[in-house]
């Protein structure tokens, strides 16, 4: 009963925190908004940000949001067929369909509370396929650090092809060019640089003594069990193959973001390397804990907007167009089909194990 209490806590916390950054998001933009409107003319009464995103809702082409739903079915049919092939190893033949259903019922639950998904995932899988739930969570694992991987190669590629773009919007927004001279100039900065050096020179010294603690024991542990984890892709039977969908997974995530651009007449026009930029900001919003990514996915892709010139209400409109045609129509609707879908389906299912010969 207390875990039950404990996990609707923090569901309610993690929605509270989504919301409230939402929301100061809203009222920021919503101010901008209404001093625009003031400057044209336009009553108050006549301009609300709220029924601006609600109009340019209903006036999206949806025949493009359906594009961007197929994009995400089909990265994660390629997310569910890598993970079969991770699990192949360990000596199970699972089906992909209840693969599928698994990674679609956790990110259900992740609207719920956030990073609850890889639980959940396992678990069903687990009972499904009558594999030991352990072994589950360590497929899974290598799986994030291969997302953590890609997400990193991403980042990288967009910051090569659009540096200038995004440092000068920054340096220009936030003064950093100034703040980076001051901060040189700064007697703590050097300060603590010295110290850090001081720090990793006393590591060196006294690494012997170091090495024979328990903490340093335990990160070792935590690094060769990660390398460990990264060298299990070997025993793959088509490691081409598991390339190819890495790679098509986080393909069809960038298209998501970038066939929506047609989807909403101020954002038609951008090029692609912009749904890149764009892609990659909204996908650091994900990645913070809130329930999925609200309101730190709208800061984020707003600020990559506004690099290409997107006002701010059109830039939350898109926002909100994207997040909420992927966390409603496919998280909330075909997590629910999977949940349906998953124990039904295999009510007479016996799970197959891969022969060898002893």
């Amino acid at each position: 009963m207390k875990k039950i209490l404990l996990n609707i806590l923090k569901s309610i916390l993690f929605f509270s925190v989504g919301f409230t950054i939402l929301y100061l998001v809203y009222r920021t933009q919503n101010a901008n908004y209404v001093a625009e409107c003031a400057q044209k003319g336009i009553p108050d009464a006549e301009c609300s940000l709220l029924h601006k995103v609600i109009t340019d809702f209903k006036g999206a082409n949806y025949w493009w949001i359906l594009v961007v739903l197929i994009c995400f079915t089909w990265s994660n049919l390629s997310r569910a067929i890598r993970w079969n092939m991770m699990i192949r190893p360990l000596g199970y033949r699972p089906k992909i369909s209840n693969a599928f259903f698994s990674v679609m019922l956790g990110y259900l639950a992740n609207l719920g509370l956030p990073r609850a998904g890889e639980v959940v995932r396992a678990g069903v899988f687990s009972k499904v396929e009558n594999i030991a739930v352990e072994k589950v969570m360590g497929t899974i694992v290598l799986d994030r650090i291969i997302d953590v991987i890609s997400i990193l190669i991403v980042t990288g590629l967009a910051l090569l092809l659009e540096y200038d773009r995004i440092w000068g919007y920054f340096s220009e927004e936030f003064s950093l060019d100034e703040k980076i001279a001051g901060l040189l100039q700064s007697k703590l900065i050097w300060i603590l640089l010295l110290l850090g050096i001081s720090f990793l020179i006393g590591l060196f010294v006294f690494r012997k003594r170091l090495m024979q603690t328990a903490l340093y024991q335990k990160v070792e542990g935590i690094i060769k069990g990660f390398v460990e984890g990264i060298l299990t892709v070997r025993q793959l039977d088509r490691p081409l193959l598991f390339l190819f969908h890495s790679i098509n997974i986080w393909l069809m995530y960038f298209l998501m973001t970038y066939f929506c651009f047609f989807s909403f007449a101020p954002t038609a026009s951008l090029p692609m390397v912009a749904g890149l930029t764009v892609f990659v900001f909204g996908a650091w919003g994900i990645v913070i804990p809130s329930p999925g990514g609200m309101g730190t996915y709208h800061f984020l892709v707003g600020v990559a907007l506004a690099t290409f010139g997107v006002s701010a209400d059109d830039a939350f409109s898109f926002a909100n167009i994207n997040f909420f045609s992927i966390q409603i129509g496919c998280n909330v609707l075909m997590g629910l089909l999977s949940l349906a879908l998953v124990f039904y389906l295999n009510r007479n299912y016996t799970p197959k194990a891969i022969q060898t010969n002893n």
